[in-house]
């Protein structure tokens, strides 16, 4: 039966993956004597579900379960989201650890395990989440969109190959919608990024930087593939 811990929701929440009751039930035990909150499965259809619903910031996984083999079960989280997996498992041999780490498992826990070691793999794996939101998502080297590249560090883009000849705003303004791809920028929102203004005098400009943008990287800038106009409202670039 699945529990969830109602009270202090800002405590970081885990989700125990286990069909036996006598671990799960452990599990459960010892998460809630140290001041977290869970969330519990006893099968993978049950953990994708509630991976999918209720968010939680690591799951606990056993690999042996009834309907379905756990790897499957970290195939499928990955496939949308990148919330740690610790493995607990039975299963000692490496090439069972491989299949999981090399599916997405964050790390893999044998056992018979010490309750002692799994409070360190959770602390170790809350500590690295906290690092990772202080220091914010690490930017991407580069945008490959169609034919269109973008290179962020040498600060040059290719159509097709060759190389593109941009001004530094239409440079400025290109990076900004590659950064944002599929997300409809507002006029204020890229005045205020590319230009650092939000005033209205400066959108005529905007128009004629977007125009001679468009007129370098699309094949037909009257029907852009690239970069659509959202009428009264913005820019968004495309994923072609």
């Amino acid at each position: 039966m699945d529990s969830i811990a109602t009270e202090g929701a800002s405590r970081p929440t885990l989700l125990v993956v286990e069909d036996d009751a006598g671990v799960r039930n452990l599990i459960a035990t010892t998460l809630e004597a140290h001041g977290y909150r869970h969330v519990c499965a006893a099968t993978g259809r049950a953990a994708i579900a509630a991976a999918t619903s209720q968010a939680p910031d690591i799951v606990l996984l056993d690999l042996g379960l009834p309907d379905m083999d756990g790897v499957e079960v970290v195939k499928s989280i990955r496939s949308w989201s990148q919330m740690p997996i610790i493995v607990v498992s039975a299963r000692t041999e490496d090439a069972d650890k491989i299949r999981a780490l090399d599916a997405g498992a964050d790390d893999y826990l044998t056992k018979p395990f010490s309750v002692g070691e799994l409070l360190a793999r959770i602390r170790t794996t809350l500590r690295r989440l906290s690092h990772q939101a202080a220091e914010g998502p690490a930017p991407a080297p580069a945008f490959d969109n169609g034919e269109l590249h973008v290179d962020f560090a040498a600060e040059t883009a290719y159509l097709a190959g060759r190389e593109l000849h941009l001004t530094p705003m239409e440079y400025k303004l290109l990076c900004l919608l590659a950064r944002n791809v599929d997300k409809v920028l507002t006029h204020q929102f890229i005045l205020r990024e590319v230009w650092d203004t939000t005033s209205k005098s400066d959108l005529a400009s905007l128009r004629v930087i977007m125009g001679t943008l468009r007129k370098k990287i699309e094949e037909d800038p009257a029907h852009p593939r690239y970069i659509q106009t959202h009428v009264g409202v913005g820019y968004r670039m495309l994923r072609v």
